[in-house]
């Protein structure tokens, strides 16, 4: 039996990895503990096909003052994590994953969502890509964002349940249920191990 409920997934799948930085790898008012332990799975599957991996990267607003509405709020808030106030290098992938670029592929956001600047979807279009391996972080904020434009674009979404994290486990698992109980036509869950075979 099939371990995914739509079959294989062939050279027309990508794996999509969601901001998987240093900015939340290491210990900054944004980390996500168990990043760490979700990693070496991401790592297994970004390496199993680096041409087909498209990394997203969440860039922090410069200053407050340079986000509107809402977001100037979150970043008073946060005020620590915008640009201005970070050490160098914190926005970049974790070294592990860093070093598969190229063949792989970064794209930049400013928001949760991956998808509101046109790029992502034409490099992935260009591609010939209709089918989505999701992974990284979080799975309740970026993660989510990721899932639901995607679904909304037509993708297959395929999520690697052992290669998301949150930094809050409640959410994470309230997630995963919405995933399996709300989205079963659209969203398909498994662990890397059943994917990885299923990727031909």
């Amino acid at each position: 039996m099939e371990a995914l409920r739509y079959g294989p997934l062939a050279a027309s799948c990508a794996h999509l990895c969601v901001d998987m930085q240093n900015l939340f790898a290491q210990e900054t008012e944004w980390h996500t503990p168990w990043m760490e332990r979700v990693l070496p799975v991401v790592e297994r599957i970004a390496q199993a096909r680096p041409e087909r991996t498209v990394f997203t990267r969440f860039i922090p607003a410069e200053r407050p003052d340079d986000a509107t509405g809402t977001w100037r709020r979150y970043y008073e808030r946060w005020r620590n994590m915008t640009l201005d106030a970070l050490p160098a290098g914190l926005v970049a992938l974790v070294p592990s994953l860093l070093r598969l670029v190229p063949p792989a592929t970064v794209i930049d956001k400013r928001v949760y969502s991956p998808w509101i600047d046109p790029a992502l979807d034409r490099v992935l279009r260009g591609r010939g890509i209709d089918s989505l391996i999701i992974t990284g972080a979080e799975t309740d904020v970026c993660v989510l964002a990721t899932v639901l434009g995607a679904v909304d674009r037509g993708y297959r979404v395929v999520i690697a349940t052992d290669a998301i994290c949150s930094s809050s486990d409640q959410t994470h698992d309230a997630l995963l249920t919405l995933y399996r109980s709300r989205y079963g036509q659209q969203v398909e869950t498994a662990e890397a191990d059943d994917i990885l075979r299923c990727w031909r």
